[in-house]
């Protein structure tokens, strides 16, 4: 079977999904008011609560959900076999990740864009508030560690690919300056740079001083430096110091200097990138080797696996952060919600397909695929590479060459990563604040102190923890966690969106019915793990790191999820206002 069939079979399914689930939800559901204030207009304040017109918005918000993970997850989870995995995208995003980034956003701009974390205290009550919070706090201390480690890696693996993302930065700044002064719209502007950096792509590809290989400039591999340190090691080191200075900055700017058109322009990278590969698809025609399912998938059962494998590019909980912590502040009118929230899960969906596509029709046969995906542990290491090595074959068949059409790709995949390490950051330094706040700690409260706090403690996740990758394993080593807690905080909030539901008198079962499912299988799958995998009590592979955050992730979300459900379940007494 060629892939294309595989691509019209999501595609129909999406457009589908969006017509008519998206239009259902919006009228009937979440009921938007085009007169409604959003909050973006009621705090104006110039920094967070920015009115933004609705594809600027749906780009920084595509942008800061994607990353790498809607490629990594199902770049992985075709080792079970490519049925499973694509029913999973296409279905999980229409019926479960639309409702749910589309909800946190209404219920966010409803509550005066208040994140989903704060919302808990409205909704059920505030000891879960504290530990909902808490729980937030670790997945993006675990983004921003696992996304750090996978720039660096590509800036290593991928050198070619370092000038195109860091001129965006300073070009991406003047867009910002020249919008803010009303001297023209983004979208010409926003061409031109990413005219700029994939020409400076092609360049660097060929021109080998344009490529910026920190590990030649230590000595070469096998070369030993500072500390007694690999010149890998100290190019790994070297870029994540480089990158938490970058995210500092980048999340205490205001989002109109650097977030707004660099998203923007990165969302222009989708639709190029996008085009790319569906074209070479179309082209070339290539046959899925892989399997429709892998009776050999004997280690790692894909039930209930899968469902935390991919977690992005089908429902994820750092969306509804983005959507409730950064775009809530951003809407012009509650009805561009749909567009914004729903949409952008759309998208990442749209991705998340292609990114399977890539990698099952990589191979010239189902053996070869079997050798490289011969365990789930094969599976997650070799996932990311393969993706880029298929999409650059997928790009190979409209002429592009391989060399550039892999630096082209690693500069998508790096631009993304790099978008959601900084909408991250940002998010933490939100929460480390009202942390500071609720437990009287005014040392933390102030934006540049709580950022700080972030970028220093996510620095240090990501370089101390030794593990099978050397230094710098932190990442690397979390990325198991990441899934769970990841579907864990998306079912928590599907929750929350059913009891402010409940609470209007409104059908909430669009919200109640993927929460179940979303919850059983993610906590079915965290206490496998958690008690028979990484246990020090009988685990087969025992990891204290894995062990000690993921039985307190276990343990809160517990504690939330048995108050929500009584929240849910008791009669309203009458008294209590969830809208701003």
């Amino acid at each position: 079977m060629q892939g294309i069939y595989l691509a019209i079979f999501g595609t129909v399914v999406f457009i589908l999904g969006y017509r008519f689930y998206s239009k259902f939800l919006a009228e009937k559901i979440y009921k938007l008011d085009p007169n409604y204030v959003t909050p973006a207009h009621k705090y104006k304040d110039g920094v967070d609560f920015v009115p933004t017109n609705k594809l600027v918005l749906w780009g920084h918000h595509f942008t800061s959900v994607a990353g790498a993970a809607p490629i990594l997850g199902p770049a992985i989870a075709v080792y079970w076999g490519w049925l499973p995995a694509l029913l999973w995208v296409t279905l999980g995003t229409v019926f479960a990740a639309g409702v749910h980034d589309f909800g946190t956003l209404v219920v966010s701009a409803r509550n005066k864009g208040q994140s989903i974390g704060t919302l808990a205290n409205k909704l059920i009550g505030q000891r879960a508030k504290i530990l909902f919070l808490f729980i937030i706090l670790l997945l993006v201390l675990m983004v921003n560690a696992v996304f750090a480690w996978v720039i660096a890696n590509l800036f290593i693996s991928f050198p070619a690919s370092v000038v195109a993302v860091f001129i965006q930065i300073p070009l991406a700044i003047w867009i910002g300056f020249r919008v803010y002064k009303k001297q023209g719209s983004m979208l010409l502007p926003s061409i031109i740079v990413l005219a700029i950096m994939y020409a400076s792509a092609v360049v660097a590809s060929y021109v080998k001083p344009l490529q910026i290989n920190m590990v030649e400039f230590f000595g070469g591999e096998g070369a030993t430096g500072l500390f007694g340190m690999s010149a890998t090691s100290l190019a790994f080191f070297f870029w994540i110091i480089v990158l938490m200075i970058y995210v500092y900055i980048a999340s205490t700017l205001p989002v109109w200097k650097l977030l707004q058109p660099r998203d923007y322009i990165n969302s222009h990278q989708l639709v190029v990138g996008l085009a790319i590969l569906y074209l070479g698809l179309l082209f070339t025609n290539p046959e899925v080797t892989a399997p429709m399912t892998n009776p050999d998938a004997t280690d790692a059962s894909w039930f209930p696996l899968l469902f935390i494998t991919i977690a992005c590019g089908a429902i994820s909980g750092f969306h509804g952060l983005v959507s409730s912590g950064t775009s809530s502040k951003q809407l012009d009118k509650e009805t561009d919600a749909r567009f914004v929230g729903y949409l952008g899960a759309i998208g990442e969906g749209v991705l998340a397909l292609i990114a399977i596509i890539a990698v099952v029709t990589f191979f010239p046969s189902a053996d070869d695929f079997k050798a490289v995906y011969s365990s789930f542990g094969n599976a997650s290491n070799a996932g990311l590479g393969t993706f880029i090595k298929g999409a650059g074959q997928l790009a190979e068949g409209i002429g592009i060459p391989a060399v550039v059409a892999s630096t082209i790709v690693s500069v998508i995949v790096v631009s993304f990563a790099a978008t959601t390490l900084d909408s991250s950051v940002r998010l933490m330094r939100y929460i480390i604040a009202e942390l500071g706040e609720e437990y009287n700690f005014k040392a933390i409260t102030s934006k540049h102190a709580a950022t700080t706090v972030a970028v220093v403690s996510s620095a240090a996740l990501t370089l101390l923890p030794q593990g099978p990758k050397g230094f710098g394993s932190g990442g690397y080593l979390l990325w198991p966690l990441f899934g769970t807690s990841n579907q864990l905080l998306a079912g928590i909030s599907l929750l929350l969106i059913a009891i402010w539901l409940k609470r209007q008198g409104r059908n909430y079962m669009p919200a109640f019915i993927p929460m179940v499912f979303l919850m059983v299988m993610t906590l079915w799958a965290m206490i496998d793990q958690v008690l028979t995998e990484w246990s020090p009590f009988g685990g087969s592979n025992t990891s204290w790191l894995l062990f000690s955050f993921g039985a307190i992730i276990l343990v809160f979300a517990f504690w939330i999820l048995l108050t929500a459900v009584s929240s849910l379940t008791k009669k309203d007494d009458g008294n209590i206002s969830i809208d701003a």
